[in-house]
């Protein structure tokens, strides 16, 4: 994208975005709100990336188990076929139901490891983790210290990114700043990933394009 480009967002409207080789599902789309009590109430959204690996993003609160596996049984899986489990984070809304995937490679934040055995990459020098040529796992810090964030190439809406917390929704701009740990970081990061992708799969809430339009007055 050029400097005489601008983005706006439109909602998706689906769950489902077709591919080859990935197809890409939401099976459960994150939430956060304050209620009537004034508590803060969330959970964060579950994406299944299906073809050649099957991998799942995040892995929701610990009373999420049931919805997971449903979600996969859904697309005849069961919790041994997933391969690759990327926690975009730590937090307990993200990580809730990793024990369900004792035999997958696991990324948590910048830690990957099989079993006990924990794998050496250095995302902080900008390298990403990549699970094949369509799939990979890039730093995108700010959230937390050590966020990730998940790019799919080749999907019939372009490239997605299940992004976790470096995007809360769509235009969440006001709010995403008072849960970052480093708001500078977060913002440069979030620059990044709208050139990068067509679509966003946020923390807590829908997807969403991104369309870069030409801008005549530039």
């Amino acid at each position: 994208m050029n400097a005489a480009s601008k983005i706006r967002t439109q909602p998706l409207g689906s769950s489902t975005i077709q591919g080859n080789p990935y197809s890409v599902f939401v099976i459960q789309e994150g939430y956060a709100y304050t209620d009537r009590e004034g508590r803060t109430r969330a959970d964060g959204t579950v994406t299944l990336l299906k073809g050649p690996q099957v991998v799942l993003v995040d892995t929701g609160s610990p009373w999420d188990k049931g919805v997971i596996l449903q979600g996969l049984g859904a697309h005849g899986l069961e919790a041994g076929d997933v391969s690759f489990v990327v926690c975009t984070h730590g937090h307990s809304d993200h990580v809730g139901n990793l024990n369900l995937f004792p035999e997958a490679t696991v990324v948590v934040s910048q830690d990957i490891c099989r079993r006990d055995v924990y794998l050496e990459h250095d995302f902080g020098a900008g390298l990403p983790f990549r699970i094949d040529d369509s799939v990979e796992v890039f730093a995108t810090p700010g959230h937390c210290g050590s966020d990730v964030s998940v790019l799919v190439r080749g999907t019939e809406e372009g490239t997605v990114v299940a992004a976790g917390d470096l995007f809360e929704r769509e235009e969440d701009d006001g709010s995403w700043q008072l849960l970052s740990e480093n708001p500078e970081l977060q913002a440069k990061h979030r620059d990044k990933v709208r050139k990068l992708a067509d679509v966003i799969i946020p923390g807590h809430g829908a997807p969403f394009r991104i369309i870069k339009e030409s801008d005549p007055a530039l």
